[in-house]
């Protein structure tokens, strides 16, 4: 079954972010397009250049001048994958988008094993998981871990090792791309989200050159992902009160008993006491720390400042008018 146009919009919108992705256009571009091929000539490509530092943007507006399916929509600055990705898909007009990460790892060729799937099961959404996840002993490791201690503290569940390859309905798109929120962690997002939702299991390419996901951001998205959907970490807080609180009035009945039982006793323990001081103020400290992180989010989100803003869009090479969405583009 090929698709055809739907309603006067492009039956099929890919969609991808730039990135120090110069390396990887040129080559990207001819497969997703023999791929695309294959099902419609009625496609679009959507190029997000996320500030990339490189000439990511030259080569894409290069392409455009051959291809005027090619849409680009450059961004002020760098706002991150997640963020580009919701530009991508609010920038998208087919009524099916196929989602994929530019640098190769995942194929290309992947979209046809995905309509096939998407059409043989009536799915709102197929996404790849990779069947063996890929990386250094440390990420693999601390993926892991991620995923575990994610689906341990939040009532969303995420498939582990869940790729960013997949095939969306247009009525899921709509819905994805209808999130306000300032800290976007889509992975979550995309699961909360509903619908129905199928997994294709995918083994990725070996990476050419290095991640852009430093330890730093792994850990702050760590974060932004369990203050998203989970306030596990507070209640841990309100325990561990409990529990230090507890343990001071044991402690202190103690102490009284023996007083009264022999009052000559002389009570000392400088040690014992500044190790109490250093703990309950270290624990004061990290509860505060908690706390702040949930009171900084609400903040973030009371200030309702755009999840980036679009400097141009170029339709076959020629600037297009920009859109004032409230979520993505200029106020």
């Amino acid at each position: 079954m090929q698709p055809q146009t739907i309603g006067g919009r492009p039956c099929l919108s890919v969609v991808t972010t730039l990135y120090k992705s110069a390396e990887f256009i040129q080559e990207f571009y001819s497969r997703i397009t023999a791929a695309a091929e294959q099902l419609t000539i009625d496609y679009e490509l959507v190029f997000v250049n996320d500030g990339s530092p490189d000439h990511s943007l030259e080569i894409a507006i290069t392409l455009s001048h051959h291809d005027s399916r090619i849409k680009i929509v450059d961004l002020s600055r760098n706002f991150g994958h997640h963020s580009a990705i919701l530009a991508g898909l609010r920038q998208s007009r087919g009524e099916w988008v196929f989602l994929i990460d530019i640098d190769l790892e995942e194929r290309p060729e992947w979209l046809l094993d995905f309509w096939g799937d998407i059409q043989a099961n009536e799915a709102d959404v197929v996404y790849g998981v990779q069947a063996a996840r890929s990386g250094s002993h440390f990420k693999r490791h601390t993926g892991t871990l991620f995923y575990k201690l994610f689906n341990a503290t939040s009532d969303t569940q995420i498939p582990e090792n869940q790729c960013t390859v997949r095939l969306m309905k247009r009525r899921y798109v709509d819905a994805v791309a209808g999130f306000t929120e300032s800290h976007l962690f889509l992975a979550g997002l995309f699961s909360w989200t509903g619908f129905t939702q199928r997994a294709i299991y995918v083994t990725k390419t070996s990476r050419t050159s290095a991640s852009t996901y430093s330890l730093p951001k792994l850990l702050s998205l760590f974060v932004n992902a369990i203050t998203s959907f989970s306030a596990y970490p507070l209640k841990i807080v309100f325990a561990a009160g409990l529990c230090i609180t507890t343990l001071s009035v044991i402690y202190a009945c103690a102490l009284i008993v023996s007083k009264l039982a022999r009052p000559h006793l002389v009570l000392s323990g400088f040690t014992s006491l500044m190790v109490s001081l250093w703990f309950l103020g270290g624990t004061i400290i990290s509860t505060l720390g908690i706390v702040g992180m949930y009171v900084g989010r609400l903040f973030t989100e009371a200030k309702a400042r755009p999840q980036y803003l679009v400097k141009q869009i170029y339709t076959g090479a020629q600037p297009a008018a920009i859109a004032t969405d409230r979520e993505g583009s200029l106020p």
